[in-house]
């Protein structure tokens, strides 16, 4: 490429992230720092070297180095997929990173089986950039990157979260008990449990976090008060356990989960024998991601997706309704 006469005096990082967008600034960083990058036949290792008008600059991408992540003929239900980006339906169980005590079997390890070569990879490396997670136990729709590209576009969505114009999450929850309203929002500042590492929960000192919620259903229980909820929710930030933490903070933990809500154990001896039954078999947060809308990263255009409640939580709803519900 040659350099304009606008970008003369400007940084060599600067001028090759504008010019070769595909690439983040860092990478192109390192890739001097590596000798990747020369003007008029001479290595520049100079990120900040200053470029003159008519400079001729050459550019040269090394192939993709193999991941550490190993690629694994896991099953994935594929909702959308193309040279840039991949949407998923993950099940409950699915780990989505490889980490202490789940190196494998995980999500990351199905998509570098999936993907294969049209894997462009992040940072060099062959690897899917994954820009959002859910908990293990979450079901639902997930967008992961296949491009350098498409994860600087889709990270910079997901950091703006509900201030972006296209990104929306939406999940459903099934909560124990109803809330009086009939929406809101929580606005709760989310860190590290101070006693229980594992655990998230609502701290003055936390960052951010803000979730709107609305009731779709309300199920009596046998002595005619709401003993659950389906409760649609919007995410504005996107915290660990965001959800999970607000909705136990207001006194409605999801059905099933024994990390926020145990203390609702006893709540159970007011559902009906087949609720009852459905929510035993359940073995995880009753959470599912059900809506993901996205801004395409090259196309500009707005990619929505939906995902119907899988079976387990189906069941628990149809189970709880059986009891009569109403909105």
């Amino acid at each position: 490429m040659t350099v304009a006469a606008d970008d003369a005096g400007e940084r060599l990082d600067r001028v090759l992230a504008e010019r070769v967008g595909e690439l983040s600034r860092s990478r192109h960083k390192a890739l001097i720092l590596a000798g990747r990058v020369a003007i008029d036949g001479a290595t520049i290792r100079d990120p900040g070297h200053r470029v003159n008008a008519g400079d001729s600059i050459v550019l040269e991408l090394p192939p993709a180095e193999d991941t550490a992540i190993a690629p694994e003929d896991i099953a994935l239900d594929v909702v959308f997929e193309d040279a840039e980006l991949i949407v998923i339906d993950k099940p409950a169980g699915l780990v989505v990173h490889p980490a202490a005590g789940n190196w494998t079997g995980t999500l990351a390890n199905a998509l570098v089986a999936h993907c294969g070569a049209s894997l462009i990879g992040v940072g060099g490396v062959k690897r899917p950039g994954i820009v959002h997670r859910l908990d293990k136990d979450t079901s639902g729709l997930m967008v992961v990157a296949k491009t350098e590209r498409a994860h600087r576009a889709l990270s910079r969505q997901f950091a703006e979260g509900g201030r972006g114009k296209a990104l929306r999450r939406g999940y459903l929850a099934l909560v124990w008990g109803a809330p009086e309203r009939p929406r809101g929002s929580i606005d709760k500042p989310i860190g590290r449990h101070p006693h229980a590492r594992e655990k998230m929960a609502v701290r003055a000192n936390g960052r951010a976090a803000v979730t709107h919620w609305e009731v779709l259903e309300r199920y009596p229980g046998r002595d005619g008060a709401p003993v659950a909820s389906l409760v649609a929710c919007r995410l504005e930030t996107g915290r660990t356990h965001q959800i999970r933490v607000h909705l136990a903070s207001i006194g409605h933990p999801l059905l099933g989960d024994e990390v926020y809500g145990g203390g609702f154990k006893t709540k159970a001896n007011q559902l009906a024998a087949e609720a009852k039954s459905a929510l035993e078999a359940l073995g995880r947060q009753a959470l599912h991601a059900y809506l993901l809308v996205v801004e395409h990263p090259s196309q500009g255009t707005n990619l929505e997706f939906r995902s119907e409640l899988p079976d387990d939580l189906s069941r628990l709803r149809h189970s709880l309704g059986a009891q009569g519900a109403r909105a």
